[in-house]
């Protein structure tokens, strides 16, 4: 006590010997002392600040992808008031939700609702189409709406106007397309050819959409009107409350909500056609601003969208962070015997324990602004990389005061959650204690359980980083389990062109016969939807001892004879589709979930009625996966009919490679469509499209774990170097005393291993839950396998031992007589 007195006596004869410091000098001294430590102690310096980067880095490039998807479709001025009408409608007990509606539908809401609504609009399929200037054509996406949609979707008139689409020869052309097909001359009121045969009068040019909108693939528009002339089918669907076909859009007016509009039209359906009314359809409004986050139902019920990738990726980026951190602490804190003396003298000759906060906080600010400014360097390299992986066109806002205000914050934050428990540590320690100069930093506050808190921060970065480790590898084995699973149907060598222009629609022997008369192809059929998809779809099929109270909804698709040779589907009863058999005009071939459905153990030669016709089942084919790879796959039915046809597949001649084989082919179809462009994709390639998104999530993932690993082992490496530094002459005693190389690695590397090992051990529960979770929304999964969390463990294990060993056999060869030397 009569020490620690002295010292206070001395604190106070020395402050008053001194005036009041101001603010400004207190930080400067404060900067001055932690660029000093910081210029002193580079190799920790330097793992500080490039973890700390890394860490900043991920959180940057995460927090600016979820902000670009909370913020997707804001673009259009009316984003809160604009919804799409869906329907839930039940089959056989089980509610399916669709995004597309009948077509009556809209003029009913527009004569019944009129009040709630300030614009209706219909809009057809996003889809291609041959767009032609003179000589210049160029292969598009567009869309058929309504006259009201420019002005639903705000979109931002360039030139002319956008109440054009009320003629049915009217176009409204992005400023891309306009560039395309006209170059630097003015569009306005010129005429463009669609898809070899109808000409439209360009009455307005918009600026393009965002990439961050629903419609950003919609490059041009054209008139609803047009759609109805052209296309047949839809203008018999004006009456037709059973085909659900068209997207129909809506924007409430401002008096009202979401909700209250849904209840009032909920039965709209029901009410007019009463022979729908058995699937108890309901129609709804969903939002725009739930379009891209909340757009999956089951039986139903909203479930989980894209928002959990959201909150996924989010916490992700904040425990890479936060792994950053806990290395700043670790190595902070572990170095607090050489500041220990710094601490003591400070607080003897007169500083308070809030000003040695303040110091450390100061340092921990100071690395974490180099660590921003080097993590904007690293942004901006990977940014491009980022954008390709995740597909996206993220930018960073340089010019945005808001973002850097936002960016100060966070490096302010990352500073001081990083350096708040050092500075709480290292301020506590007692001056009288420390000066006696006897103690270690273990010595100095709590004995043997000083080193605790460091080792439960190591703890907590390994199960963190084994955990994404874990989940990486479960989401690349599922990806991997739906690709091995049987596709149906022979994907290489496989040519999809789609029939965009009349020319395509007729003389189809003679363009079978050029095509197979090159030596490209083996053979050519038709259909009405591409291989890898349905695109239509009808629950009027009945069939003997059918139940009258079941329902079901048959995948259909209309085919040309050699359709089954063509794309190699598998027959597993009867026979494929022949022109030996004049019946097979009333044939259907079916796949094995449709003849599961209707309960036919012997399908072939069951009579099918539907349209009022009676067909026969001909065969049956092993499924065939045309919707998600990951779910049931859909009960199918085929048959011959060839003024549904919409593509054209074409099986590549094997002898020939695919360059040779187009540029045989190229020529046949400038020959017989000569309007369009010779545009077509193979079969794998659209496969492989269906797991994008599930391969998106494992790249970013694998990335994420890699960073997380990344820093972890910085942190270790740091830790074991400056141990291996601090316990130099216990190793030189031990040397001495005759332990081998192999004892004092060992005795260096155990207790990190022995932590790794605690850390894998929380890290498998957590995993094992977590993913199992994950993988309740595939109906095709994959099993948790063992080998999975060995393969982690073990190589989180083999990681840790070799960051730490690199430091524990360089202190274990060191030459004991110059750690020795100076005692």
């Amino acid at each position: 006590m009569a020490q620690e007195a002295a010292a206070l006596n001395f604190h106070w004869s020395f402050a008053n010997d001194y005036p009041n410091a101001s603010l400004t000098d207190m930080l400067k001294n404060y900067l001055k002392i932690a660029w000093r430590n910081i210029a002193k102690n580079t190799t920790y310096s330097a793992i500080n600040i490039v973890g700390l980067s890394v860490g900043m880095t991920t959180a940057i490039l995460i927090g600016l992808w979820v902000w670009d998807e909370l913020s997707y479709n804001k673009y259009h001025q009316h984003y809160d008031r604009i919804a799409r009408v869906m329907q839930h409608q039940t089959y056989n007990g089980i509610t399916n939700t669709t995004i597309a509606t009948p077509l009556p539908m809209r003029a009913a809401l527009q004569s019944e609702h009129a009040s709630e609504f300030s614009r209706i609009a219909l809009s057809s399929r996003t889809k291609d189409y041959i767009l032609a200037v003179g000589e210049k054509k160029i292969s598009r996406k567009g869309n058929c709406v309504e006259p009201d949609f420019p002005a639903m979707m705000s979109l931002k008139i360039l030139r002319g106007t956008a109440t054009g689409l009320s003629n049915p020869t009217s176009a409204l052309l992005s400023a891309s397309v306009a560039r395309a097909l006209f170059g630097n001359e003015d569009p306005i009121n010129k005429i463009i050819k669609v898809d070899n045969k109808n000409h439209f009068k360009v009455t307005g040019i918009y600026e393009d959409l965002p990439y961050s909108t629903e419609f950003r693939d919609v490059s041009f528009l054209l008139p609803w009107k047009f759609f109805l002339q052209e296309e047949p089918w839809v203008k018999r669907s004006e009456t037709n409350w059973g085909n659900n076909s068209f997207l129909l859009l809506v924007q409430i007016t401002p008096h009202t909500d979401f909700a209250q509009v849904t209840s009032k039209i909920e039965k709209i359906k029901a009410r007019h056609a009463k022979e729908e009314a058995r699937f108890d359809p309901k129609a709804f409004l969903h939002p725009m601003s739930r379009w891209h986050l909340y757009s999956e139902w089951e039986n139903g019920m909203p479930v989980r969208g894209r928002i959990q990738f959201v909150w996924l990726f989010a916490i992700i980026g904040g425990f890479v962070l936060l792994l950053a951190c806990i290395n700043f602490m670790n190595l902070s804190t572990a170095r607090s015997q050489k500041r220990a003396k710094e601490v003591g003298i400070r607080k003897a000759v007169g500083s308070i324990r809030s000003q040695l906060i303040a110091q450390f906080y100061t340092e921990s600010i100071l690395v974490a602004t180099f660590a921003f400014i080097l993590a904007l360097l690293l942004m901006h390299l990977f940014l491009p990389w980022f954008n390709q992986i995740a597909d996206k066109e993220i930018t960073f806002p340089w010019n945005n005061g808001i973002a850097w205000l936002l960016g100060l914050g966070f490096t302010l934050m990352t500073g001081l959650l990083a350096g708040s428990y050092p500075a709480l540590y290292l301020s506590g320690f007692r001056p009288v204690k420390v000066l006696k100069g006897t103690g270690s930093s273990l010595r100095i506050r709590a004995g043997r359980f000083a080193a605790v808190p460091r080792q439960a921060l190591v703890v907590i970065q390994f199960t963190v980083s084994v955990t994404l480790v874990i989940g990486t590898l479960i989401v690349l084995r599922q990806i991997q389990h739906a690709k091995n699973r049987p596709v149906g149907f022979e994907r290489s060598g496989l040519l999809s062109i789609a029939m965009n222009t009349p020319d395509l629609q007729g003389h189809s022997q003679a363009l079978y016969g050029d095509l197979l008369q090159t030596g490209a192809a083996i053979s050519v059929a038709k259909s009405s939807s591409p291989t890898s998809e349905v695109w239509s779809s009808d629950a009027s099929f009945s069939w003997p001892d059918k139940d009258p109270g079941q329902l079901g909804d048959f995948g259909t698709v209309g085919i040309t004879h050699e359709y089954g040779k063509t794309v190699g589907w598998r027959l597993k009863e009867g026979r494929d589709f022949s022109r030996s058999f004049s019946t097979d005009s009333l044939g259907m071939v079916i796949n094995e979930s449709a003849a599961r459905i209707m309960g036919l153990k012997e399908a072939v030669g069951t009579k099918i009625k539907w349209n009022n016709e009676q067909y026969t089942i001909v065969g049956v084919i092993n499924d065939v996966i045309t919707g998600s790879p990951f779910m049931t796959i859909q009960p199918t039915i085929f048959m011959l009919k060839e003024d549904w046809a919409s593509f054209i597949h074409i099986r590549l001649n094997p002898s020939v490679t695919s360059g040779q084989a187009l540029a045989k082919l190229g020529p046949v179809f400038k020959k017989h469509n000569p309007g369009s462009p010779f545009e077509y994709k193979f079969a794998s390639e659209e496969y492989d499209l269906k797991f994008r998104a599930e391969e998106r999530i494992s790249q970013l993932s694998t990335v994420f774990a890699a960073l997380a690993i990344f820093i972890s082992c910085l942190g270790l490496f740091g830790l074991a170097s400056f141990l291996a530094e601090q316990r130099q002459k216990e190793i030189g005693i031990r040397k001495v005393l005759g332990a081998s190389v192999a004892s004092l690695w060992q005795m260096l590397s155990k207790d990190f291993l022995v932590l790794v090992t605690i850390a894998c051990l929380l890290a498998i529960p957590v995993a094992y839950f977590v993913m199992q979770d994950w993988l309740q929304q595939y109906t095709y999964r994959t099993a948790l396998s063992w080998w999975i969390f060995a393969v982690a463990i073990s190589g989180a294990l083999a990681i840790t031992l070799i960051t730490v060993s690199s430091q524990a056999i360089k202190a274990a060869l060191s030459n004991p007589v110059k750690a020795l030397q100076n005692d």
